[in-house]
């Protein structure tokens, strides 16, 4: 009863879905959750695709996903999932089964301290108590899943870790929830954070005598801040700086003040200077994109004014005002409380460089015989249907998708594990996020490709549909953009470019997978094409060269810089 009560309250908090991995210790949740019919249960044979899968799952969901496992280094496979739930703010309900307390730190196998394992990295620990169905114990079971949800669920989102020690036998009989537990024992309301009024009225007076300002939107996930932030920049006449992460630069919302090739024209120290501001207004993690956070120290004597719902998340150290509150609701007030600026010379300035920029990419890009990873971006915004998500690997595919990706009318939500900045478990992760989204297309490197394997179980087990594109320049990709590219040939190879030889469709043939190598745009349109027409797992492999891949990027750059010339 304490067990089925827990998982009962979990399905009635709002949890809909429990990835785990095999296990003995566990036996007693994991059947206890296979009888629960409101939770959908998906089964992986590793535990850190489990975990990434749960994290996709979640980021992409909103909603909080459980996670379980057995005893031991089980949980510490974990980890980086873990990690990266805490920094992207993801809300995540672990659950690991232990030894019950006589069996801990005296050589019994597969035993580790699990208590507190997560440190830091976990919002909430519980050690819960050995199983009884005792009135008292039943609430509190039930009050720690109700908890445990409301937790990982509060602004900022995160991990819920509950550890539940087991004493043999392992399996539980079948018991029937009484009525007196079908009720909610508690129920959690989340308010959300506004601002002081006497604070928005300010900073309304202050912003409006203010025409040079601009507004930096990093990585963020509520899908109403696209509409509150391009409200607030008419108001104040402000040009955005929309990280593709930021879900404000594609939709049905007004994209006319949205900047999206603010990455290759930054990078031009004359046009960053030239575009000098008195305000920067920033929303949501850091962005992406290098010469947005270069552009923000070029010019640290602006008033930076940083708003987020918690936390000191200013890793730049150039926030001149703190603002806690929801970034939706303080737009949506501001917006109110400032008149709509007239003049807008300033704004149309950013438009224009803006406009210039992105015509000058394309000439370079689509001049180029061999296949540029930047293109690929330049592609699926032309081929992706409304509603789809694009899920890019850290390291340069988030990078290009930032650069090349052009702003348009149709939805499209872009995710990617930021947190962290890690390329492990991004398979994993695209998958999970797979099973809410649809159709959802993942580019990623061949080396955070290989790191993840594993994960295309998952496809075939659970009868998936995604799409792979795998760009594949025989190694590490973004070391060639970096200092480490300067020392001799044959150090850096070994160092840093890291080539492996590998071909990707022996992987695709292991997990059945539809499997396409394209060497012209015509075959990756094609390929691209039947894949968002299939179901299941397609693969897409796309080979390119790292040094022609350095060149091709820094031609376009400089075209960038030569169309600005002079800065209007």
């Amino acid at each position: 009863m304490f067990l089925a009560s827990f998982v009962h309250e979990l399905a009635r908090a709002g949890v809909k879905h429990l990835s785990l991995a095999p296990g003995s210790r566990s036996t007693p949740l994991a059947l206890t959750f296979a009888r629960q019919s409101d939770i959908k249960l998906w089964l992986h044979l590793d535990e850190r695709v489990a975990a990434f899968f749960a994290l996709g799952l979640a980021k992409a969901s909103g909603e909080p996903v459980a996670l379980l496992c057995t005893s031991g280094t089980a949980a510490a496979n974990f980890f980086p999932a873990i990690i990266e739930a805490h920094y992207a703010r993801v809300p995540l309900i672990v659950l690991t089964a232990d030894r019950p307390p006589e069996l801990r730190d005296i050589g019994s196998a597969q035993t580790i301290d699990q208590i507190k394992l997560y440190g830091g990295y976990a919002k909430w620990f519980v050690e819960m108590p050995l199983p009884e169905d005792t009135p008292e114990m039943i609430r509190h079971a039930r009050m720690v899943a109700n908890r445990a949800v409301a937790t990982a669920r509060a602004a900022p989102s995160g991990v819920a870790h509950l550890n539940f020690p087991f004493r043999e036998p392992l399996i539980p009989p079948p018991i029937e929830i009484g009525a007196d537990a079908l009720d909610p024992l508690t129920r959690v309301a989340h308010a959300i954070q506004s601002p002081d009024q006497a604070v928005i009225q300010r900073l309304g007076s202050e912003l409006s005598a203010a025409p040079r300002g601009v507004i930096v939107v990093g990585p963020q996930t509520d899908p109403n801040f696209p509409l509150a932030v391009t409200g607030l920049s008419a108001r104040l006449g402000y040009p955005i700086l929309a990280d593709v992460l930021s879900q404000t630069r594609c939709g049905a919302h007004d994209l006319s003040n949205v900047i999206d090739a603010h990455d290759a024209f930054l990078r031009d120290a004359t046009t960053a200077a030239a575009l000098a501001p008195e305000v920067i207004l920033r929303f949501g993690d850091l962005p992406t994109s290098k010469p947005v956070l270069q552009f923000m120290q070029r010019h640290a004597t602006a008033r930076h004014i940083f708003v987020d719902v918690t936390g000191w998340n200013d890793a730049p150290r150039l926030a001149s005002d703190l603002v806690y509150a929801a970034p939706t609701v303080f737009c949506s007030q501001l917006a109110e409380a400032t008149p709509s600026r007239t003049d807008l010379t300033w704004l149309n300035r950013w438009r224009e460089v803006n406009r210039r920029a992105r015509e000058a990419m394309q000439a370079p890009v689509l001049t180029y015989e061999e296949l540029f990873e930047g293109r690929v971006f330049m592609e699926l915004a032309e081929a992706l249907p409304e509603g789809a998500t694009l899920y890019a690997s850290s390291s340069m595919p988030v990078r290009d998708l930032d650069t090349f990706f052009a702003a348009r009318t149709l939805s499209t939500c872009f995710l990617s594990n930021r947190g962290a900045n890690g390329i492990d478990g991004v398979v994993s992760s695209a998958l999970g996020a797979s099973v809410v989204s649809a159709p959802l297309v993942l580019v990623i490197g061949d080396i955070a490709f290989y790191h993840d394997l594993n994960g295309l179980l998952a496809a075939k087990r659970h009868a998936l549909n995604a799409t792979i594109i795998v760009i594949n320049n025989d190694g590490g990709g973004i070391f060639s953009f970096l200092p480490q590219a300067t020392p001799p040939a044959e150090q850096f190879e070994e160092l840093f470019g890291t080539p492996h030889g590998l071909t990707f469709r022996p992987a695709a043939e292991l997990y059945g997978a539809h499997y396409w190598r394209v060497t012209t745009w015509a075959e990756f349109r094609t390929a691209l094409s039947l894949s968002l027409q299939q179901t299941g797992l397609k693969i897409i492999e796309l080979p390119t060269q790292r040094p022609s891949n350095v060149t091709m990027h820094r031609a376009v750059w400089q075209a960038v810089a030569e169309a600005l010339r002079p800065v209007s």
